[in-house]
């Protein structure tokens, strides 16, 4: 864990510099459309980096409305908490009934390597293909897993809340450890977080409640595959698929600002704005629209 936090933190500071270095040294950055296929790999590399640094810091620019909403997602999680143990029981009636193909692609769907393979893919077909929008759906994908995926890891071993199948009950923890403890990695879940920001993020492209509402229902089933097999509680699920949508929502917002084209956009019109541009071999005045 001690090289995946280390690996991640430096490609964050490395992505953000060398953002900073083309912006400042390379001319041909200024306009987006003369990016050759390696400048535009790097510009979107700074752009996942910076998503996931957006979203953890996006609570300190919350307002009054925002803290409320955490504050609903937070009585929510913990009224679930109290029935943590009677869903967990209640579910002992129709565990062994429930289609394992089900169960299985859920736990499946919902790991990082998978997870990783499907963004990845839509990342890369956008970018080869020269499709803006689908590139920035792609960033999009994996800098929200990315966000979701180092964010649950760290507090997973902070938390150290007992799985339901460790069978010591709903509020037995052992936390602060360094390495994950087997059976006290419950909170948040990994899966449920992967499974359901690769839903919300395809769902954002249609209008049609119906599609949301489907999209939304398969970015479900990791959730329900893990009450299932006992790795989590349902507060876990719950709370992490809230934490999902936070997320999302944070890292969209932060590439509002750096591409001009997305799926079903619902910007506002953008107003003219002028910036004087120096670098090194020119100087000159860029109009924005």
């Amino acid at each position: 864990m001690k090289k995946v936090l280390l690996i991640v933190m430096l490609f964050i500071v490395f992505s953000e510099t060398n953002a900073q270095t083309d912006t400042l040294k390379i001319p041909s950055l200024v306009n987006k459309k003369e990016r050759n296929l390696w400048q535009t790999f790097t510009y979107d590399l700074g752009n996942i980096a910076g998503g996931m640094g957006y979203a953890y810091t996006r609570p300190l620019q919350w307002k009054k409305k925002q803290w409320a909403n955490f504050g609903y997602i937070a009585a929510g999680t913990v009224a679930l908490y109290t029935i943590d143990d009677n869903v967990d029981e209640w579910a002992n009636n129709w565990r062994a009934d429930t289609p394992r193909w089900l169960v299985d692609y859920g736990n499946i769907y919902g790991g990082p390597n998978t997870n990783y393979r499907l963004t990845g893919a839509v990342y890369l077909a956008g970018l080869f293909t020269k499709n803006p929008k689908l590139r920035r759906t792609g960033v999009l994908l994996i800098s929200s897993a990315s966000a979701a995926g180092l964010l649950q890891q760290v507090s997973k071993r902070i938390v150290g809340r007992g799985r339901p199948k460790a069978n010591v009950g709903k509020d037995v923890f052992d936390p602060i450890h360094f390495d994950r403890v087997f059976n006290f990695d419950s909170f948040p879940s990994g899966h449920v977080m992967l499974g359901f920001t690769n839903a919300y993020v395809v769902a954002k492209h249609f209008d049609n409640p119906w599609i949301k509402a489907g999209l939304y229902t398969v970015g479900s089933i990791p959730g329900f595959a893990r009450i299932v097999d006992r790795f989590h509680w349902i507060s876990d699920v719950a709370f992490s698929t809230a934490l999902s949508i936070f997320i999302v929502e944070a890292v969209d917002k932060y590439l509002d600002k750096k591409y001009d084209e997305k799926y079903n956009d619902k910007r506002t019109e953008k107003k003219v704005a002028w910036d004087l541009q120096f670098t090194s071999q020119t100087i000159g005045v860029v109009m924005t629209f």
